[in-house]
């Protein structure tokens, strides 16, 4: 299935900024091309390594279907503002600018459809928590929803006692040596690669999820088959849009474990515990490394009203398997605007 796509620089969409609770955020924005009055505004939220680029194969769907879209360059990447602290990228901190962001697109009293993949996807599951009256519908594309525990326990020590070893690399992100090395336009286009997929001729890797940033390998992998040589040097010239280290703002998500979990003792202690609802969607990638599908047992009963897919597809779902998401998404906003017929 084709399935079309923007590309860097795209006439279709407009390229704004605006000031967000003293922070400057700039996005894309794409205008419903049906020609009729649009049917509501999705925002949506990218992760790591990604920018908004990364829902270029959802912008045109969505436009087509009657959606006005806005996606945002989230804290720390490509011509929004990268804060030093890691204090500033508290997901209760990230919920409020987009909160500010979305009222100055809809007003006080309206409401988006919001969407995220990656640590976006764990960004739009607290906007619901801490400002559920500013959407109509939330959805994850592979990352589920997980509540905050009571008590704080380090991730080092749970991965110490043989859980969530799958988030082992996030010790690696979150500690010096990533920021530290990967510096430069050279190496930020390597590791960017790397991350996407880029594989050597023998079969290595520049990440695993055990490990974190392999850096001898970086060198020897191919280019990845999930970006042109176009995309790819989009991402490293907005990348390179902020001083070095590149990557501090990025990898200072990984750094607020703790600062998350006491921001969210606020929640936790609410009359019936934590629930989502807003009308929910989770898509499930079936070959996801770092989120696989398994770690999405449980979490309904925190919503609702949770709908559920899965694809066939890696971490990058996006760009891997767009039509299939495209699709996933598209009749779950049927369901939400009262059942119209999908169309792709």
């Amino acid at each position: 299935m084709s399935t079309d796509k923007l590309v860097p620089n795209d006439p279709r969409v407009k390229y704004e900024s605006t000031q967000v609770n003293g922070k400057t955020y700039s996005y894309v924005l794409g205008e419903p091309t049906t020609g009729g009055e649009s049917k509501g505004l999705v925002f949506l939220v990218h992760g790591f390594p990604d920018l908004s680029f990364g829902w270029r194969y959802q912008v045109p769907y969505l436009t087509s279907r009657g959606y006005r879209v806005v996606v945002p360059d989230q804290l720390g990447y490509g011509g929004t503002d990268a804060p030093a602290a890691a204090e500033e990228y508290t997901l209760k901190k990230l919920s409020d600018d987009v909160a500010a962001l979305a009222r100055k697109l809809v007003g006080d009293d309206g409401q988006i459809i919001l969407g995220g993949h990656d640590w976006g996807g764990a960004l739009v599951w607290r906007v619901a928590l801490w400002h559920p009256d500013l959407l109509r519908g939330v959805f994850s594309v592979c990352t589920p929803f997980s509540a905050s525990n009571p008590q704080f326990f380090a991730l080092e020590d749970i991965i110490a006692a043989g859980k969530l070893t799958n988030f082992t690399y996030q010790l690696h992100f979150k500690g010096p040596e990533v920021e530290e090395k990967i510096q430069g336009e050279d190496k930020v286009k390597q590791f960017l690669n790397c991350m996407f997929g880029g594989h050597g001729a023998n079969g290595e890797r520049g990440f695993d999820t055990a490990k974190g940033v392999l850096f001898d390998n970086l060198d020897k992998l191919s280019k990845t088959r999930l970006l042109s040589e176009e995309e790819l040097n989009h991402y490293v010239e907005r990348y390179m849009a902020h001083p070095a280290p590149q990557l501090r703002g990025p990898l200072n998500w990984y750094r607020t474990q703790r600062l998350n979990w006491e921001d969210e003792k606020e929640l936790a202690g609410r009359p019936g515990g934590v629930k989502i609802e807003t009308p929910a969607l989770f898509i499930a990638a079936s070959g996801d490394e770092a989120l696989p599908p398994s770690m999405s047992a449980g979490m309904d009963k925190y919503f609702g009203k949770l709908s559920r897919d899965e694809v066939n597809a890696s971490h990058w779902a996006l760009t891997q398997a767009p039509g299939e998401v495209n699709k996933s998404i598209g009749a779950w906003l049927d369901e939400l605007d009262g059942g119209a017929k999908a169309s792709l």
